[in-house]
């Protein structure tokens, strides 16, 4: 069995996990699209169910609420079996998410240096965490706080130098070579 992979767990879903702008959509869609599963990104799915944009969560309810959405998304989400599902950069930060989510998925924390994540987000205006004086050290100070988080997945994939083809490919053949142990 992969390492942190124990044979109570029942997986039959793959997790992205990571920050903001280290791949976890373009990715899942290739991962998704490869492997014939459903793709879900947690965030459109927060979207779609609560009627708002996250910024506009963010702004009118707070962070706090926005979070409730994401635990009781990964509580809905054990139900679904083939899916790729890409989580907020904060949703598997909430170890009773992780515990959850483990469940059923097996989970991939995608990864870059914060100056790769500061190019790949800097002209987004869509990110309500980085809406700061210095985003650039936010991001620092965020990666620092979420690295225990982060480290808890089931494995790490730099996507700084990796294409979203060959990452999808790291991702289906150990998530492949793991689901075949545990049979």
């Amino acid at each position: 069995m992969f390492p942190g992979v124990d044979a109570n767990r029942n997986i039959r879903n793959i997790a992205l996990t990571g920050f903001m702008g280290c791949g976890k959509t373009s990715v899942g869609r290739v991962v998704a699209k490869v492997a014939g599963f459903e793709f879900l990104d947690t965030d459109q799915f927060i979207e779609e169910h609560v009627g708002k944009s996250i910024p506009r969560i963010f702004e009118e309810h707070g962070e706090e609420t926005f979070r409730r959405y994401e635990r009781e998304v990964v509580v809905r989400l054990a139900e679904r079996e083939n899916a790729v599902i890409a989580t907020g950069g904060g949703l598997l930060v909430d170890a009773e998410n992780m515990d959850t989510m483990k469940q059923y998925a097996m989970v991939f924390c995608l990864w870059a240096s914060p100056e790769s994540i500061w190019r790949r987000v800097k002209d987004k205006s869509h990110r309500p965490l980085l809406q700061t004086e210095n985003p650039k050290q936010r991001i620092i100070d965020l990666l620092e706080e979420r690295k225990p988080a982060y480290g808890r997945s089931d494995m790490l994939i730099n996507t700084e130098y990796r294409s979203a083809r060959d990452v999808a490919n790291l991702i289906l053949g150990q998530f492949r070579q793991t689901t075949r142990k545990a049979k």
